[in-house]
């Protein structure tokens, strides 16, 4: 028996914000003090570093469960499953249904039961959770997903990725040009076809490093100083990710019994540009190779970072041969990648 994925959906927002409409926003340091430089250089230096040019945000009438059962609808429709035949459910969020002009996150029930009950599924056996993981919580979702199938206590599952993070941004913090919003959703069944899921690799690395993201005030203190954003220390992040997710890529390929020339793409979480290019860098380095040409599929040029959506939706953007000269073969070995707040780090490799 192998593990497959079997049908894949996103959603991607209609209203797309471009780095001209940050001219206007007033950033500030995280100690509330004026930011040295003018805007037009902010997002100058903002663009060459993460590749960023626009982000996706969801409709004011929309919420993250909404987009999360968007996504699912394609992914269903992909697999062609019968609804009645799922037996789990695995949302990957971290902030829940936050509606627009609220500051407070709306988490019960779970988005995973939201979905179900939007999908009209009458079947209790279906049952249904969320995982708080980060960035590589829909990756982790996966990986859960599959260990139920091997198990033999479930043979289909839903996996969706969502977020909406332009909820939970503060306007007074450069970094709030990074995130967006999407979501993304896989279909996991077991299969007598060859392929599927050859190895995974999880970590989480808490001792210093548990609050390089984390939940904060404004940059702007004369705001309300009770509601919370979401806030990083990106050099941190970066230092940590270019040395731990080469490893933890490279003991996941080994891991799968394949080699670094038989890898055709990597999915990698569409965190900043330059980050994701050093890590492959490093991690091809680490087998005495160079990255070859075309293997990283990348969409955070116009779509952002959407968090969790990030990689399911790059997947099934992918499978569906809407990005210029990327497209995946049968056979093909895939290797997907995230890191985020924990700090955690996994992988996949995938036989397509």
């Amino acid at each position: 028996m192998n593990i497959k994925i079997t049908g894949t959906g996103s959603y991607i927002p209609n209203v797309i914000t471009k780095n001209a409409d940050f001219h206007l926003h007033e950033f500030k340091n995280l100690d509330g003090s004026d930011f040295p430089h003018s805007n037009e250089e902010t997002i100058e230096k903002f663009k060459a570093i993460t590749g960023i040019e626009e982000r996706r945000y969801i409709d004011d009438s929309l919420n993250t469960s909404d987009i999360a059962f968007l996504a699912a609808q394609k992914a269903i429709a992909s697999s062609n499953v019968d609804i009645e035949t799922l037996d789990y459910i695995i949302v990957a969020t971290n902030y829940g249904d936050v509606s627009k002009g609220s500051i407070q996150s709306d988490t019960v029930p779970s988005m995973a039961t939201r979905v179900k009950a939007k999908l009209r599924i009458k079947n209790p056996k279906c049952v249904c959770y969320d995982v708080l993981f980060g960035c590589p919580g829909w990756i982790e979702g996966m990986i859960q997903a599959q260990a139920f199938i091997k198990c033999g206590m479930a043979k289909k599952c839903l996996v969706i990725g969502a977020e909406s993070l332009s909820r939970v941004v503060d306007q007074h913090d450069r970094d709030s040009m990074i995130f967006s919003d999407g979501a993304g959703a896989a279909i996991l069944e077991a299969s007598e076809e060859t392929g599927g899921i050859l190895a995974h690799e999880t970590a989480t690395h808490s001792l210093s490093e548990s609050k390089y993201i984390y939940f904060g005030k404004s940059n702007n203190q004369e705001t309300d100083s009770d509601t919370r954003f979401i806030k990083m220390n990106g050099r941190k992040i970066y230092e940590f990710a270019l040395i731990n997710v080469p490893n933890a890529m490279k003991s996941c390929l080994e891991q799968s019994g394949k080699g670094i020339d038989d890898l055709k793409k990597v999915f990698i979480h569409q965190a900043n540009e330059k980050m994701d290019e050093a890590i492959i860098k490093r991690f091809y380095k680490l087998f005495g190779k160079k990255i070859p040409e075309g293997v990283m599929p990348m969409s955070i040029k116009e779509l952002g970072n959407s968090s969790v959506a990030t990689v399911p939706t790059l997947l099934d953007l992918v499978v569906n041969k809407k990005i210029e000269n990327q497209e995946l073969q049968k056979g093909d070995i895939i290797l997907l990648a995230s890191v985020g707040a924990g700090m955690n780090i996994n992988a996949i490799v995938y036989e397509y």
